[in-house]
């Protein structure tokens, strides 16, 4: 399965587009975090969150599994 994702994972330009919108993302949750008072969406930003970091470390784990 991550050998598929090493053309997406190794292309310059679409993986730094990837990660922009990823952080773009991250952004938008880190302002759910900040603004809301409702424990669910907190959690659910949360979650999000750590969803989308580990989206930034796919390239380095699609490539330490050669």
């Amino acid at each position: 399965l991550l050998n598929k994702l090493k053309t997406l994972v190794n292309n310059k330009r679409q993986w730094e587009a990837l990660n922009s919108y990823i952080d773009w993302m991250i952004e938008k949750q880190q302002a759910t975090l900040e603004q809301t008072d409702n424990v669910t969406l907190f959690y659910r930003a949360q979650g999000s969150t750590a969803i989308l970091r580990k989206l930034k470390q796919l390239k380095d784990e699609v490539n330490s599994h050669d």
